[in-house]
């Protein structure tokens, strides 16, 4: 078999910034990156089997024969991170396989289960309730990242986990420079250290004041690491996971959601009309924005055929969502938002066992803060040109850094 030189592989992710922000990759991209399971360079010069059709994409996220731990040899990373660069990963489970894994995401299962969430809707309800307040007496114009987006999931994972958000300005920070593929090492190497340091006070306060407050990180204090069946730096590391998490994500969808409608006003409309159908919606929102767009990678540790491409034990793979989600043999009219739509089936969360745990809650929160926005600003419009607004390209979670509006 004759193999390409490495300079005639496509780059993956690839660096066209002019784009629109709502299109993950343009026409030309598309027919570059998109079908079959392809071969493709990264960043670091290593190079990854790039697997974007839908069916594809499940199969390799289901598959016992790729792992998510970034420290095995050969992991396809995106970006040059020295040794030990991510410091202590205990606790970190999203980058963990089998047993270890299975352990720490059962400890959570139960907390972000549909009827838990759904008894903290009116806590959400008063935390949208509230960030709208502060944009409407902010402008108009007013920056609705800075003043709903951001704050409404920042506030309510702060409340969950039991985390003070007036330390807001610090976490975010510090969440931020994790997912940023451009950060220079020495930064992620320190913002990792100073967060860890930051929740192993809180968690250790937790753990020997036994205090009976009612927020994860204290319940998990009491009922687990006193029973001896989690260490206080493995609760630390499911900290750090759910912090970032439980903002960054949800932070950019509301953002990169407003925009999208905004440019649909007969859908914002109904989404305020009908509210009830908003279930429907937010499922086409996830699929049509697909915020994970570099995708997530693994490493085979054995031989697997996915889409007919044997991919050897020690290579890489990355599935590519915001591909996955358009691909035309699992969604009729791809490339077109239609929010009523069967689009249940998206893969943007992930899928098989590291499928995001978070999801009913974000989902939650996306609902509420676009249904109450449509509500309350049913003549909001961008006061920006869309090429104008500043997008987050070089993070693993994209998004918008301000989305200027008006009313």
């Amino acid at each position: 078999m004759t193999v390409a030189p490495l300079t005639d592989l496509p780059l993956w992710p690839p660096t066209n910034l002019d784009r629109d922000p709502l299109v993950p990759l343009d026409a030309g991209e598309r027919r570059r990156f998109a079908g079959p399971v392809t071969r493709v360079r990264l960043p670091t010069d290593a190079t990854a089997w790039l697997v974007t059709r839908h069916a594809d994409v499940r199969q390799m996220l289901r598959h016992p024969g790729f792992s998510a731990d970034l420290t095995r040899p050969g992991f396809p990373l995106l970006r040059r991170i020295a040794p030990g660069a991510f410091g202590d990963r205990r606790g970190g489970f999203i980058r963990m396989d089998g047993a270890e894994h299975a352990r720490l995401r059962r400890m959570l299962t139960a907390e972000f289960m549909i009827r838990n969430v759904r008894r903290i809707e009116p806590l959400i309800r008063q935390t949208v309730d509230r960030a709208l307040d502060e944009l409407h007496a902010a402008g108009p114009p007013a920056d609705l990242v800075a003043h709903v987006a951001l704050p409404v999931p920042s506030m309510v994972i702060c409340h969950l986990l039991g985390v003070p958000y007036a330390d807001h300005d610090f976490f975010q920070e510090r969440s931020r420079t994790l997912i940023d593929r451009d950060a220079p090492p020495e930064r992620v190497q320190r913002h990792v250290r100073e967060l860890r340091d930051y929740l192993h006070r809180l968690v250790e306060a937790k753990v020997a004041t036994g205090e009976r407050a009612d927020d994860l990180l204290s319940r998990l204090a009491r009922d687990r690491v006193d029973a001896g069946d989690l260490a206080v730096d493995e609760l630390v590391g499911m900290a750090v996971l759910l912090l970032i998490a439980g903002h960054e994500t949800t932070a950019n969808m509301i953002g990169l959601s407003t925009l999208l409608l905004l440019r649909h006003p007969a859908r914002y409309a109904a989404l305020r009309d009908d509210p009830g159908h908003a279930d429907g919606l937010v499922d086409e929102l996830l699929r049509y924005l697909s915020i994970v767009r570099t995708g997530l990678p693994r490493l085979a540790t054995e031989d697997v055929e996915i889409g007919g491409q044997l991919i050897r034990a020690g290579e890489g793979a990355i599935a590519v969502l915001s591909l996955a989600n358009r691909d035309g043999a699992t969604f009729d009219r791809p490339d077109e938002f239609d929010p009523y739509r069967a689009a249940q089936h998206h893969v943007a969360f992930g899928f098989g066992v590291h499928q995001c745990i978070g999801q009913p809650l974000a989902r939650a929160e996306l609902r509420i803060a676009l249904v109450e926005l449509a509500r309350r600003f049913p003549r909001l419009r961008p006061a920006a040109t869309a090429g104008r607004l500043p997008t987050r390209d070089s993070s693993v979670v994209y998004g918008l850094d301000a989305l200027p509006v008006t009313w």
